[in-house]
């Protein structure tokens, strides 16, 4: 016996059982019992809203033999036959692996001949964004001004992606998110008719997760019932999801609160050796710390329970919404070293360690302006630093001045007026146009030490020569690879040399690349075209005098 997934199980037979969708279907039925039903449609909506839901009943309303207040019947010979997809008048199309101009040429081609059964041949096109730019042009004519016995439907997640011409020849219907309260309705219709019992607090994590998507909502219930159980309860779905037990994200919460390092590591261990992964524990540790941040500047809360609210509660209490808000920071740092580790445990741990060892509070007590001052005082004193290196004129490098944090803020900006003339004075700016820039191994080792390997992999045997006053020209004797122009032609790589050639030379610098072994092959080709052709197409060429 085939099996049949809830959502195509219980996919919507008519308008009336569409959920969430009210200002759509009250238009369409309008439409058809009116007699104004147009030639070309658009449904545009996040996934699992009822896209192609909605376009199936379209499609088998305009052809249906006895609709009702703009219903299809369902039980007339054209309707039986769409549902069963034996109906050729209605054609499908999934436009994700039939995008090309020919697929378009064929239903060009198909539309001038009339429908067999129903009275209009409907095309549904869905993820209509797919279709490449030449599938695109070649439908625009049979869009705008089909026969009159067809009918389109396009349907897509990302309406900015198709062109204006497109967009300006339909009816756009934008589907919205489907609220949590009518994902719950529909997925206690379709619990009573499985027979299935689940719990309310079930049905509220289902509808969250689902993120008002109904399709999404009901493989979610699915996968419930795959261990042949049909009580369902909290955990249940948690645990089908991934979710680590709330007692757990407590205890870790807790533990920062109270700064108990033990009982922290000890839950850490417990979610460990009960399979859960270190990054979506992270990720609901995050949540948990937002959630209480919301109750503490709401009071209100949706997925909690009674008990669970309480908890909440009282951690709000134990922190400030300063406290919190860091925490987050803190936290979410802390995922995006975990991505590209291959260490996550330990990064995790430490991570844990340092928020219930308090280090947020020590960081915190330092005023905001002391910190923009030491990083101001910093930054000059590491410029005065570079150009003593370049044998500039004398210039103050005291270390006192980077030290000392009481010193005012007026004497920063006497600093910088000091800086900017000496900087201008630099040797380098005596390069002549075509000499190298000497300092150019410098500013390539210094990316090495800052780790920045692969820009200092790709400019290893690089020559930086000065083209004019403003354009530092970088070239490569030995050519540049797809790969290595590809990292040198990233726009923070680029940002990235330019701000230290800049620093180099004493004023705003940009750069260009140039590639010396492109540009003999260029000119071999342009004194031998037929030599160069034969090179590059691997002909034994020989030229017989």
């Amino acid at each position: 016996m085939n099996y049949t997934a809830l959502y195509r199980r219980f996919r919507p037979t008519n308008f009336e059982e569409m959920v969430g969708q009210e200002h759509i279907t009250r238009t369409l039925k309008n439409q058809i019992i009116a007699g104004r039903v147009g030639h070309a449609y658009l449904f545009n909506g996040g996934r699992g809203t009822g896209k192609t839901s909605s376009a199936k009943i379209l499609a088998r309303a305009i052809n249906c033999l006895n609709t009702k207040n703009g219903e299809p019947c369902n039980e007339c010979e054209i309707c039986k036959s769409a549902i069963s997809g034996s109906l050729t008048d209605i054609v499908e199309m999934d436009a994700a692996s039939n995008n090309s101009v020919e697929d378009i040429r064929q239903i060009r081609e198909e539309v001038n001949f009339l429908p067999t059964k129903a009275k209009y041949r409907i095309y549904i096109i869905d993820e209509v964004h797919m279709l490449s730019t030449g599938a695109f042009n070649a439908l625009l004519k049979t869009l705008e001004e089909p026969p009159e016995h067809v009918k389109f439907i396009l349907a897509t997640t990302e309406p900015q992606k198709l062109p204006a011409t497109i967009l300006s020849r339909c009816q756009r219907f934008d589907f919205k998110q489907i609220s949590n309260e009518d994902i719950i309705k529909r997925l206690k219709i379709v619990c009573e008719e499985m027979k299935i019992e689940i719990s309310e607090g079930a049905l509220k994590i289902i509808s969250i997760l689902a993120e008002g998507g109904m399709r999404d909502a009901l493989s979610i219930l699915e996968r419930c019932l795959q261990d042949g159980e049909t009580k369902i309860d909290e955990d249940k779905v948690k645990d089908l999801v991934g979710i680590p037990k709330i007692t757990y994200i407590n205890k870790i919460v807790n533990s920062i609160a109270n700064k108990d390092v033990n009982e922290a590591l000890n839950t850490i261990e417990e979610v460990t050796n009960d399979g859960k992964d270190i990054q979506n524990f992270l990720w609901e540790i995050i949540k948990y710390i937002k959630d209480i941040l919301v109750y503490k500047s709401s009071k209100k809360l949706n997925l909690y329970s009674e008990l669970e609210l309480k908890n909440i509660e009282e951690l709000s209490n134990k922190f400030s919404k300063e406290e919190l808000l860091k925490m987050i920071y803190t936290l979410s740092n802390l995922e995006n070293e975990i991505k590209y580790s291959s260490q996550r445990l330990i990064l995790f741990q430490v991570g844990i360690i340092k928020l219930c060892s308090g280090e947020i509070e020590k960081q915190t007590n330092i005023n905001f302006d002391n910190n923009e001052l030491r990083s101001l005082q910093n930054k000059i004193a590491s410029l005065e630093m570079k150009i003593a290196g370049l044998g500039s004129t004398n210039i103050n490098t005291s270390s006192n001045y980077v030290g000392n944090l009481s010193q005012k803020p007026q004497k920063i900006e006497t600093k910088k007026e000091e800086v900017k003339p000496q900087m201008q004075a630099r040797p380098v700016q005596n390069v002549n146009v075509g000499e190298k820039l000497e300092t150019w191994p410098k500013i390539v080792n210094e990316l090495k030490d800052a780790g920045k390997i692969m820009l200092y992999t790709n400019l290893m045997n690089s020559i930086a020569r000065k083209e004019n006053d403003l354009v530092i020209a970088i070239e490569f004797p030995k050519g540049l690879t797809p790969f290595g122009k590809t990292v040198l032609e990233k726009s923070e790589n680029i940002s990235e040399i330019e701000r230290r050639i800049s620093i180099e030379c004493g004023k705003p610098m940009k750069i260009k690349y140039i590639d010396a072994k492109a540009n003999d092959k260029a000119q071999v080709a342009k004194q031998n075209p037929i030599e160069s052709f034969a090179e590059d197409n691997g002909i034994p060429f020989n030229l017989v005098e």
